[in-house]
């Protein structure tokens, strides 16, 4: 493995954020959407293996207090190499001294909670489609 990271939008082919993102079972939307969601986030980290885009994060953040981060996503044969846990930690080191929230696919908490995240007795959420988010475990 010949890891890259990078830290900005600039020639990424969009095709293959939802590509990734379907393959780990996680929500997508059309590629312009991404490019438009990446490119409005506060920061952004992409990992290549040599040329080929292997995972990414991005967060959200006011810069100063609050951060929130989303879309973290490693292809399958790529994680348990701790390469999500470096996207997590490049993305709170780019919000330094903000608090962050995230929420977590279903079954995936454990791996936020060995980087010290933890349960919100207090989080509430209101999405689009909040009946398919009830089904798949994300609100009661």
């Amino acid at each position: 493995m010949n890891l890259r990271l990078q830290f900005d939008t600039f020639h990424i082919d969009w095709d293959l954020v939802p590509e990734i993102l379907r393959e780990v079972g996680m929500g997508y939307h059309p590629a312009k959407t991404h490019e438009i969601a990446f490119n409005n986030s506060y920061a952004v980290v992409f990992v290549f293996d040599e040329e080929n885009l292997i995972g990414f994060g991005r967060a959200i953040s006011d810069g100063v207090c609050q951060a929130a981060i989303y879309d973290v996503a490693i292809r399958p044969a790529y994680q348990g190499k701790g390469i999500g846990k470096m996207v997590v930690r490049q993305l709170t080191e780019r919000c330094s001294g903000c608090n962050f929230i995230l929420y977590a696919s279903p079954g995936k908490e454990p791996f936020y909670e060995k980087l010290r995240f933890r349960k919100m007795k207090t989080g509430m959420a209101l999405f689009v489609d909040s009946e398919k988010k009830r089904e798949r475990g994300f609100t009661e």
